[in-house]
């Protein structure tokens, strides 16, 4: 199939066989829309529809492109993702984007589990508790980072050394410790998301290193970012790419 065929296909798999509003009054920029993203993009690499329906949600969250966040809702159901794996997606966003914007983007998932009679709220994925967040939370850290974390802990000024506590409890204890998506998966979520950012290189960088410590290999990460491109620009898409070749210098 060329590009226009799989474009067709793949969009008719996702959002079934509507036509985009769009082609009523803007059919060329739908055109080069739906061509360039359902029939390229989609195409490149070794992920499969799964993952990319969590990438996309994640950085259209990061966006706070509400309509479209819906719109891919409902097109990551439609190639099997389970509501859990959809809300913990996006509430892996939270440390990153804020409450406010992460509450924004669950709003619009419950209007469309509401609409097809998906029970709220869904099955809770927690692991820690009040006494072992922390604990736990640094444990994932530390699998994730390796020996550097204690390294920040140790370093941080007295006056800042809560905030290393909040990375530990908040960001890795209650979000990345919850059932519902693998360690690997967050970890490459986590990449797409500080990338959509656009203002974040080092931690770019750092989640670059631990995706590697994982195991997501370059492949994976290039994917990754080339199918967050569509949503978020080629500027934020090339300093993500610049940022893997440095912590990755080797093809």
């Amino acid at each position: 199939m060329d590009r226009v065929e799989k474009s067709k296909e793949k969009y008719n798999q996702l959002f079934g066989d509507g036509v985009p509003a769009a082609y009523a009054t803007d059919p060329d920029f739908q055109d080069i829309l739906s061509r360039f993203i359902f029939g390229e993009v989609f195409y490149q690499g070794n992920l499969d529809d799964k993952q990319r329906e969590l990438i996309t949600l994640v950085v259209l969250a990061t966006n706070q492109t509400l309509p479209q966040l819906k719109a891919h809702v409902g097109a990551a159901l439609n190639v099997g993702l389970t509501p859990i794996e959809i809300k913990e997606a996006v509430y892996q966003c939270a440390p990153y984007i804020g409450f406010p914007k992460t509450l924004n983007a669950i709003s619009e998932i419950n209007e469309v589990f509401k609409s097809k009679n998906i029970v709220l709220p869904i099955e809770s994925q927690k692991q820690v508790e009040e006494n072992n967040r922390f604990d736990k939370g640094l444990a994932v850290q530390m699998e994730i980072f390796g020996d550097v974390i204690t390294k920040m802990h140790e370093g941080a000024p007295s006056n800042q050394k809560h905030i290393q506590e909040y990375l530990s409890s908040f960001c890795f204890g209650d979000f990345y410790t919850r059932f519902g998506l693998d360690l690997k998966t967050r970890e490459m979520l986590t990449l797409c998301i500080v990338s959509a950012l656009g203002s974040a290189e080092g931690q770019v960088k750092s989640h670059v290193q631990g995706n590697l410590n994982v195991g997501n290999d370059k492949e994976t990460l290039i994917t990754a970012i080339t199918h967050s491109l569509p949503y978020m620009g080629f500027p934020r898409t090339l300093n993500a790419l610049n940022c893997i070749n440095e912590v990755i210098p080797k093809n």
